[in-house]
């Protein structure tokens, strides 16, 4: 039994490396959406929402 514990343990060494692996390429899909987004038209248009808003809040604006 002590070494069917140990054989598993060690089978899922390589799955957290597998995981790690999806979770940087996830990240840079989503940096790279990110930046196609903010440097286009519609990054623009966000970020003037955004400060205006935040000025309004702290009714400054």
């Amino acid at each position: 039994m002590r070494h069917l514990l140990t054989t598993s343990a060690r089978d899922e060494r390589g799955i957290t490396t597998a995981e790690y692996a999806v979770g940087t390429a996830a990240g840079a899909g989503l940096a790279g959406l990110l930046y196609v987004m903010l440097t286009g038209g519609f990054g623009d248009k966000l970020l003037t929402t955004l400060f205006d808003h935040v000025l309004s809040l702290l009714g400054l604006g």
